[in-house]
Order: C-alpha cells, then structure tokens, then sequence
C-alpha cells in the first residue's frame, strides 16, 4: 500500500512531516523510528534531538519523533521507519535505507524487515508512504 503525495492543499510544502503524519497520528505515537539519509532545512530542533549530519543513521524514540515532527521543519531527503517499540530496530550500516534506492519504486516494498510504515521524502517535492497495515493505508488515503 504505497502513496505518492506530490500536489495536496493540507500541506504547506510536501516533505511536512506534521501535515503527512496528520490521519495517523494515533497509530504510530507508539512506534520507534529509524530516520536515515537526512537532509533538512537548519532548525533549533538540531540542538535538542539525536539528529545532525556526522551519522548516517539515528534511532528516535517516540518521544523523540514527535519532537521531530512537532518542529514543523522541511525534510528535503530522508527515510523513516516506524518500528513497534517492543522490537530491536538493526541497522546494517552497510546497507542503510535511502530515498534514491531502487527498492523505494517496488510496490508493497519497506525498506526494513519490522517496520509498518515508512515515510520517504523526496527532494522536497513529494513525499512517498508506504503501509503494512489495510487500515492505516486507507485512513491515510481518505485524509489525503
């Protein structure tokens, strides 16, 4: 269940993670999330949360995300994989998740094995997202 959201009124700009995250927001409060490929507008956020450019990958806590996403910053690039917070979320550093990946077009296709959603953003031109879950999917899709 993959959706594109290139050209929407409820959103300011297409990778606005509060906007996105909008119809969902009581199924993924719960979740960990591994945020890989980052590249974001400068924002005060930087100084409070686990996020910067020296890594390549960083694992937010629930908590930690929502302070992400209640930052109402612009993600130019980036993945995020939301994973039930009572699994181990592994990264392979070698094989990190990334917005430019070939697996990113393959339909029903998440980028990490435990993951039940993942938020792709997209050049800052559109942002992909992609469900486990029947439910969510068609939440998100009758918000959007």
């Amino acid at each position: 269940m993959n959706w594109i959201l290139h050209h929407s009124d409820k959103m300011e700009f297409h990778t606005h993670l509060d906007a996105v995250l909008d119809p969902i927001i009581p199924d993924i409060k719960d979740l960990k999330w591994l945020a890989t490929d980052l590249e974001c507008n400068g924002s005060p956020i930087f100084e409070t949360l686990p996020i910067n450019y020296d890594h390549d990958y960083f694992i937010l806590s629930p908590y930690q995300f929502a302070e992400l996403v209640a930052a109402d910053m612009q993600i130019i690039w980036g993945v995020f994989l939301g994973i039930p917070k009572h699994l181990d979320v592994t990264v392979d550093p070698n094989n990190l998740p990334y917005a430019e990946s070939e697996a990113v077009w393959e339909e029903g296709n998440i980028q990490h094995e435990n993951a039940v959603v993942e938020i792709i953003c997209f050049d800052s031109s559109y942002t992909i997202v992609k469900f486990r879950d029947q439910d969510m999917s068609n939440r998100f899709k009758a918000y959007f």
